[in-house]
């Protein structure tokens, strides 16, 4: 038997369409901004300096508190690494 989902895991743990969707967006965000600080190979402390945060707020990045960050941040934060944000709007499919 196929389990469907709604393709936002946030959805199927119980969130409301809202606060998932927007979790969604932290947490892809967060991916990446993270990915990057590793592949440049950077100490939380120079990832901080560079990114003109906090050497906690780092740490909070990279064991994943999605709960401290807002959308806005996360991107000012890519942007600082020049990474490229874009934002694609639709309406959602009807079944």
């Amino acid at each position: 038997m196929k389990t469907r989902t709604s393709k936002n895991i946030f959805r199927d743990l119980g969130f409301q369409p809202e606060e998932a969707e927007s979790l969604r967006i932290r947490a892809a965000l967060m991916i990446v901004l993270t990915e990057h600080i590793r592949q440049a190979g950077l100490t939380q402390k120079q990832a901080a300096e560079h990114l003109g945060v906090s050497q906690p707020r780092i740490s909070d990045l990279i064991r994943g508190k999605i709960d401290v960050f807002s959308i806005d941040m996360l991107n000012a934060m890519l942007s600082r690494l020049g990474v490229k944000t874009s934002i694609r709007v639709g309406n959602k499919k009807v079944a």
